[in-house]
Order: structure tokens, then sequence, then C-alpha cells
């Protein structure tokens, strides 16, 4: 693999300046009629004088003409008893949209009536829309201008504003229609990309900042063109290029988080802080020093308020080469309080009341983005992504004297317990793709991209006490097992290369035919390996004989912890066994599309052959040694695709979707490393996992009112076999793994989803009211499954009398809204109120604790409560350079809740508990920008 990055480094230095882009611009557009009070005008002429390049407008005013060489041009409307309004500079720009609305009347229009914009097709939210109505596939997506008007600020984020999607607070996956991160592909550009966390298949969406996006995409319908690694959908980001001949602009942001707030001269942040400058964090000595060579005890953090500074510069050189550099640093502070329960079996265990958690994040971001136009048929983009993100948390619980770990002590002892974790977490992320376009003739389009990623994820010092306490002067080191007082380091490289080739050949376009068809073929192949190494190590300090050594206080563990006490022979270092594994993904494979329309309907018709080879070698403690220590599966299928459209009107569409895909297991998945959360739940993988295969159907009307609004129902059905599930695992303490729980899982589902003008002003000095608003209901449930070996019965998944379940991850209702307010002035305002709300959802299923008497003994499901956010964004832009922003975010603060139901055997009275609770504060910031 280290050959790879070599030759593709190479690759970078010499093309780096290169990069791919649309050769032609477009205009668009939307006409009224004067004379009706302005009224959408249909069947108008558009013609471009220098071209006699033309088309009409449609029922709803709409007009678009595409593939125009760059230039300025002289667009002339007409009507028939209208006067013919000529407009003249009107410029198009190579992959840009130009936007030209105007009215026509029986007398002349004053030429500065006419509304003229230009802006990238990724970022016109009319583009986006149009993009949508003409797609095959059933697509949404948010562009640029819709982010910052709604003030969002990562990718993450932004794919909540889409309908049937939602996060989960416990778990940190995007759910779309109820599927969690298994069910994902994520990629940039058209390409995968990794994953920042051995617990996700799909990297963090949240550390692609706004600045760095063009749109964010969801298809929520299979292409063949893909991997077939989806259930739910694919989730695109094309990243940002140069918008016009030139850009620089530099912003600032600070804020204050409201928790954070009343932490301010006491928040803590771990003793790693010592080796962290500007967001990057270097470990300068190997952890087995560390226990005597470094702090134990948490210090405070300088200043924790919140703040960001963004740097964009580009430069078009010359007609061919543009350049895009853009660069941010960001440093958050959240603090949380709640409390935390853990059940086994009915009965509590652990369980703390004062549970804290203090975080501290450093985002670094940098892209650089080259496009160059080899010729007027060939292009060529490079896009270079590197992200660096530093993640300090420290975790206490029990400080109150009132924490309880079961069986840490005896309750004639008088002693509870108390609980620290810190944790330092850095992963770097550096992307770098190439992509071609090649127009051979009218008729003749081949795409290719190749890609190489490199992901380092690494946990370099964490530091974790677990001591008894009276709740005054007494404190003892915890004594039950060899590393209540340890260091522990994880680390994580993952190495990829991804390519893909597309051809496009065009028997008949709507313009070449008076039928108007449409028949293409679509076929290429695409190609993945990733490669992951992981390596994870303990080391606990024993002391013998107890309570030799006494800290004076919870916050002076450091004074035990000296050399000189570990050359006595008291302290006593306990070493484990590294645990690792490396695993590989090779995925390959060629697909086939065959695309024919006419008139109003139009039949898509795919297949892809996809081979998958995933092998997991391990050495883990805690698993056995006489069982297989890999696992090698390997899956070879086709999977199918329908995509038809059918249009009753221009400004409608009836779509209908068929597909066949698989859902992969991932290596944390499969690898049995048991990763021990700052609670004390442990989390491993199961080599027995298998894939699930899917069945997907979709049915969708749209309705486009106008260019700029939309109407859309959506009805689904998914069939999941073998379904994957997060599942507390039997008779065990407090251990969460994977399995295929279930024969098979179905669900249902409808979207609703709305983007409509409530007031439109023809002042530009006047208010202009936007709605958004999508909805999702779902239906969802899943056979539990019972294992039997022949006749003999191995282990079931049934519990509490329930064989059948809701699917992990899936919320009954999601609601998105947002109310737009703006003004078009020449120093416009803009005001958001975003609101979001997702119902219950299965956070784990539950397990029986006895096989044979699982209805008496066993533990229920954990269920995630569904809450409110509710944002407000208010920005003002004065003269040509200043921008202002201010932004509540999370104003409504709401309480995040896991709960679980509970009977115990004792009493048999069932009733419902929480096992975790906490706020995340509301966030307050004021953002300046200036565009030189």
């Amino acid at each position: 693999m280290k050959k790879y990055l070599s030759i593709l480094s190479l690759l970078i230095l010499s093309v780096a300046m290169q990069a791919q882009n649309d050769t032609t611009g477009s205009i668009v557009g939307k006409l009224s009629d004067n004379e009706v009070e302005g009224q959408p005008l249909p069947f108008a002429n558009v013609i471009i004088k220098e071209t006699n390049k033309g088309t009409t407008s449609d029922f709803d005013g709409l007009y678009s003409l595409k593939n125009i060489e760059p230039g300025t041009y002289t667009v002339e409307f007409s009507f028939i008893g209208y006067e013919t309004l000529q407009i003249p500079n009107v410029e198009v720009v190579a992959g840009k949209v130009t936007e030209v609305n105007t009215g026509l009347g029986a007398s002349a229009a004053a030429l500065d009536e006419v509304v003229i914009s230009t802006v990238s097709r990724q970022d016109s939210e009319v583009a986006l829309l149009l993009e949508q109505k003409s797609a095959i596939q059933i697509k949404e997506s948010i562009g640029a201008q819709e982010l910052a008007k709604i003030g969002v600020t990562d990718a993450g984020t932004a794919t909540t504003k889409i309908s049937g999607v939602t996060s989960s607070e416990a778990s940190g996956d995007i759910f779309v229609r109820g599927l969690g991160d298994r069910y994902l592909y994520s990629t940039l550009n058209g390409l995968p990309i990794p994953s920042d966390d051995v617990e996700r298949k799909n990297i963090d969406l949240g550390l692609f900042p706004t600045r760095v996006i063009k749109s964010v995409g969801i298809s929520k319908t299979y292409s063949p063109s893909y991997s077939a690694d989806q259930a739910s959908g694919n989730i695109n980001i094309e990243s940002r290029e140069l918008a016009g001949s030139k850009e620089l602009d530099f912003g600032i942001r600070v804020g204050v988080n409201t928790n954070a707030v009343g932490q301010f001269s006491d928040f803590k942040v771990s003793p790693n802080q010592d080796n962290a400058y500007f967001g990057f964090h270097q470990q300068n000595i190997p952890i087995q020093y560390t226990l005597y060579n470094q702090p134990w005890d948490p210090q405070t953090a300088n200043a924790p308020v919140n703040r960001r500074y963004a740097l964009t510069a580009g430069k078009k050189f010359g007609e061919d080469l543009k350049v895009l550099l853009t660069a941010s640093q960001s440093s958050k502070f959240e603090y949380r309080e709640g409390e935390f329960t853990e059940y086994r079996n009915n009965n509590r265990y652990d369980y703390f009341t004062d549970v804290e958690n203090f975080t501290q994040t450093d985002n670094t971001t940098g892209m650089l983005n080259a496009i160059y136009e080899v010729s007027d048929n060939h292009e060529i983009k490079a896009t270079s992504l590197f992200i660096n993100k530093l993640t300090d948390e420290v975790y206490e619980s029990g400080r109150n004297g009132e924490g309880v770990v079961f069986e840490e002590t005896g309750p004639a002892e008088g002693l509870n317990q108390f609980v620290r974790d810190q944790n330092i977490k850095q992963t770097r992320l550096w992307i770098n793709q190439f992509h071609g376009i090649h127009n051979f003739s009218e008729k003749n389009e081949l795409n290719w991209g190749v890609g190489y990623n490199l992901v380092n994820a690494d946990e370099p010092n964490r530091i974790r006490n677990e001591v008894n306490y009276d709740g005054e002067n007494f404190i003892q080191l915890g004594r039950m097992g060899g590393y209540q007082q340890r260091k522990s380091s994880q680390k994580i490289e993952d190495n990829e290369i991804n390519a893909f080739v597309e051809d496009k050949i065009t028997y008949s376009k709507p313009e070449d035919d008076a039928e108007t068809k449409s028949i293409f073929v679509d076929f290429g192949g695409n190609y993945r390996n990733k490669q992951r190494d992981f390596v994870s190590r303990f080391y606990g300090v024993i002391e013998r004989p107890t309570n030799t050594y006494n800290p004076t206080s919870l916050d002076n563990l450091s004074s035990v912890f000296t050399i000189d006490n570990f050359r006595s022979g008291n302290l006593k270092i306990n070493e484990l066994t590294p645990d690792f594994y490396q695993a590989e993904l090779q995925s390959y494979g060629g697909f086939v599309s065959f695309n024919y329309g006419k008139n109003n309907w139009n039949l898509n018709l795919g297949a892809r052959f996809q081979k998958d080879e995933l092998n997991v070698d391990f050495r883990v403690n805690n698993y056995p040694a006489n069982r297989p220590q890999f696992s090698n599966q390997s899956y070879n299928n086709v999977y199918p695709s329908l995509n038809f459209k059918y249009s009753p009107t221009e400004n409608s569409n009836i779509r209908l979707s068929a597909s066949k895909t698989i859902t992969l297991p991932e290596f944390k998945e499969i690898a049995p490393f048991e990763y021990v959360s700052q609670t004390g739940q442990v989390t491993r993988g199961n080599p027995d996992l298998a894939a699930s295969n899917n069945l997907n159907f979709d049915l969708k009307y749209e309705f486009f009112p106008t260019s700029g609004q939309l109407i859309s129902l959506t009805g689904f059905y998914k069939n999941i076999e073998d379904p994957i599930n997060k599942v507390q695992d039997r008779g065990a303490a407090g251990v969460f793994s994977y399995f295929n729980a279930g024969e098979e899982a179905n669900i249902y589902g409808l979207e609703l989803e709305t983007r409509l003008e409530l007031i439109d002003n023809e002042s530009p000095e006047g208010l202009d009211l936007e709605i958004a608003f999508n909805a999702s209901r779902m239906w969802h449930q899943q056979d539990l499954r019972e294992v039997f070996d022949g006749e003999s019965f191995i282990r079931t998944f049934r519990y509490n009398n329930k064989s059948e379940i809701g699917l992990q991850g899936a919320s009954d209702w999601i609601f998105n809204g947002s109310l737009n307010f703006s003004t078009e002035s020449d120093d416009p305002f803009r005001a958001s109120i975003v609101g979001n709300y997702a119902s219950d959802k299965i956070y784990a299923l539950g397990a029986p604790e006895a096989q044979n008497e699982g209805d008496v003994f066993y533990n229920d499901e954990i269920i995630e409560k569904g809450f409110v956010t509710l944002d407000l964004i208010v920005s003002k832009s004065l003269g040509d350079h200043w921008d202002f922003q201010l932004r509540g975010q999370n104003l409504l603060n709401p309480e995040i809740e896991r709960v679980q139901d509970i009977r115990p055997s004792s009493t048999g009275i069932e009733t419902t508990q929480t096992v975790r609770s906490y706020t995340r504060g509301a966030i307050l910031s004021l953002g300046i920008n200036y565009s030189f």
C-alpha cells in the first residue's frame, strides 16, 4: 500500500493544477405576465440573438437554455401581442447557471426591472430543483445557497434537512428512512470516502464544514453505477469550486455554549493538552512511560469560548485554469451533565447521578480544488482535502459520593465509586481525487475518477481512574481487577485506492427527434481496495497492598503515581497483550443501464455485477484461542435496478423504482475487539456476522408549482433478509455486539415534502417568506430469530415474550421545517427559524439472560427518546464587503434521554427507567465575514 501512496503522491504533484468542470453554461429563469399581476407567462419565446438558439417557457413561465458556450449575449423575449424585450450583456460562465427573471407586457419593461444572477449549478436552489425534476432516479439535494440561509455549518447537519433523514444523538449515526450507518454509502464527488471512526462504516459528515461544500445529495434509490453496498441510499458531497474569476474573503466567528459558560472558570481538559499545538497532538513518549512521567489529573482550559477562523482564496489563470483554496480552524467547547444507570437481568448494577462530560474539539480543514480545461471537449479536475480533528474529553461521575459500581465494595465499607476517563482522539484524513470528462463526440461522453484516501484515527493516550470514595476525605484506589488505574492507546490506519470509469453513448436526444426521444446506454466499472491496521495497548497499575496510598483529593491522584512509588514495588505495572486486527475489503464491479424515453415517460433498466471480498485477521484478548482467529467472506451477485418516470404535465412527475442491494458487515462489526465506553459499557464485533440482502421499492409523486417550489409524496417499502442489529449479548456484563438477530425486516413509509413561497414581494425592500417542510411516517418490524443446528437448539434472540421488534435506529415520525424571511435589497437581510423532531427509536435491542427462560430473565431494549431542536439564524449584508450573522442553535436545549423497561423478578412490576440523560446546551454565536 505504501507504494501506491508514493505513486499517487507523484501523480498529485504532476497534475495538481488540473481539474474538471463543465465547458458550457446555462441560462434559466421565469417569465411573468405584467398584464395579469405577475402571473406566469407560458409559451413565450426565448432566443439568444447571437446563436439563434431558443426555447419556449413552460406552463409555469419557466425556461431553460443549456450547453451555451461562455460569453456575453443578448437574450430576446417575445410573446404575441406583447412588446418584445431584449436584454444585452447577459454573461454565461462555464459551469454556472445564469438566472434571468423578467416580465412581458403590452409596454416595454425597463431593464432595471430584470433580475440577473449567476451561481454555481449545485449552489442554486432553482438549479437543484430543476435537476431533481429531470433526474432519472429519486434524488434530493441541498445546495450552498440554502445551507447558508438556514445556518447549517457542516455536511452532517445538512443531511438532516432532507426528508426522511435524521441523526441519533446517542450514536451519532445518520439514519435515512430508519436505516442507519451500515445501510448507507458515502461518497465525495462520486468516489467513496473512508470512515474516521472504528465504530462506524461512514465518515463523520460533521468533519466537512459547509465552506468546502457545493451541495449535499441523497440518492434514495439505487443506481448501478454506485456500489451495491447500500439499502437506504447514497450520500454524495460535491466539493466547492471557484465561482467567477477571483475570490478572497476572511471570516471569524465567536460564540458560547450555554452549558459550558457555567463552567467557564473550571472547564476541564486532559493533561494530553500539554502535547497539543493549534489542534495537532504529538505523543512525545511511549504510553507505558506516561504512567509515571505524565500527570493523571485534568487541567483547566483557557477561555472556553467557541471560535472559528476561515480564509478562502481563488483565482482564474488565463482562460483554462481555476484554483480555489479554502482553509479554516475552529475550537468549540461542550459541557454535559446528567445521569447514567445500567441494568442487567432487570436489576440495577451501576448508577451515577452526577455524570459530567467536558469536550473540547479543534478542527482544522484545508481544501485545494483546481480545474483545468485541456480543450473544448476534455477537462480534468483535482481535489485534495485535508481534515484534522482533535477531540479532548474528560468524563467524571461519582464526585457527589453516591456512585455505585456493582460488587466493587461491600455495603459495610461505606464506600461509593468515582470514575474519571480522560481521552484525546485525533483524526487525520487526507483525500486526493482526480476526475476527467471527455466528450469524444456529441453523443459519447466518458467520465472517470481515481482517488487515494489515508486515515489515521488514533487515541494516543487514554487515562482512566476508578476509585472508592466515602464522599468526604477517604479515597481508595479501585481493587477489583488490574486495570482500574490505566492508560491505553489505540491506532488505526486506513489506506484506500478507488476508481471508476463510465461511458455514456447517446443514440437519440430530445432535440434530435420530433417525438422527444431520449435513448442512451451507460456502462462502466468501479474498483475499491481498503486496508486497515488496528492496534490497541493497555497498561494498568496495581497497588499492593491495598490502602498503601490514599490520595488526599480526587483532583490529586497524580501524587500516587510517582517514579519512587513504582520503584518501591508498591505499585506494579500490568500489561495486556496488544489487541490487533488487519482487515481488507476488495470490491470490484461492472454495470450497464439502458434508458429509453419518449415524450412524457422514461424507462431506465440497469444491472450491476459486484464481487466483494472481506477478510479480517485478528488477535484479541477475551476471545477463545481455540476458535478461528479470522473471518473471510466473499459475495458475488448481480444487482438489478428499474427506474420509471411518467410526467402527466410539464411540472409534475410520477416515479417508480425497484432494486436489489446488499449490506456488508463492517470491519468493527466483525473483529471481536472490545471497546469500553466512558460509562464502562463494552461493544465488540462478531466474526460470525453475515451480510444482509435488501429489496427496495419506491413510488413518488412530485409537483413543481414554480421553479423554486416543490410538493412531493413518496411511498416506499424495504425488505431486509438477515438484518444486522446491535444487541445486548447474552450472559455478558454490559456487552453489546452485532448479530443477524432476525430472519427478515420489513419497512413501510411515507414521505411528504414541500417548499413554497408564501410571500414573493415585488419590491426589493419588501419581505419575502418561504417555507420548507418535510415529514416522514414509517412502520417497521423484524422477527427475532431462534437458532437451531438441525434439531438442536443453539440460542434465541427472543425475550420478554417478544418474537418481533422494531428496527434499531428507526423513528416512526420525523419532521423537519424552516421559515425563511429575506429581502432582496442592495444590503439583503435574511432570517430563518429551523426546527427538527424525530420520535423515539431503538438504541439497542434487548436479549435473554437465560436462553431457556428468556421471558423471565432478560434485558429489554433501550429506547432513545424523541426530542425537538430549534435554531434561529439572522444575517445582514452591509455594502459589497461585510456580512454579519447571528446564530442561536439548539435553543430549546432539550434533554437527551435513553430509557429501558425494567421488571425485577422480585416484584414483577414493570417500570420505565432512565439509563442515560443529559443536555448539550444552546450555542450562541456571532460571525463576521469580509470579502475583498
